[in-house]
């Protein structure tokens, strides 16, 4: 879900869903891991520099990054 007043991107769950944990692992290890945070925000500007003709396609271009954090996230549990 996608709101503008504010502006917002809510991803929404079913109860019991197995990405749950590993949305809630990528949070935890961002805020507890500056590096892993920094690492994330410097690839989300370079990709947001560029033109996307779909949103989903810079979600995308993001997932590599993404994907790594939550791995070193779970690897902890």
């Amino acid at each position: 879900m996608k709101g503008d007043e504010p502006s917002a991107n809510l991803h929404v769950f079913t109860t019991g869903c197995p990405e749950i944990v590993r949305m809630v692992g990528f949070r935890d290890r961002c805020r507890a891991h500056p590096e892993e945070f920094e690492l994330y925000r410097a690839a989300k500007r370079e990709l947001a520099a560029r033109t996307w003709r779909h949103v989903q396609h810079y979600a995308n271009a993001k997932s590599d990054v993404v994907e790594q954090i939550i791995a070193r996230a779970l690897a902890e549990t």
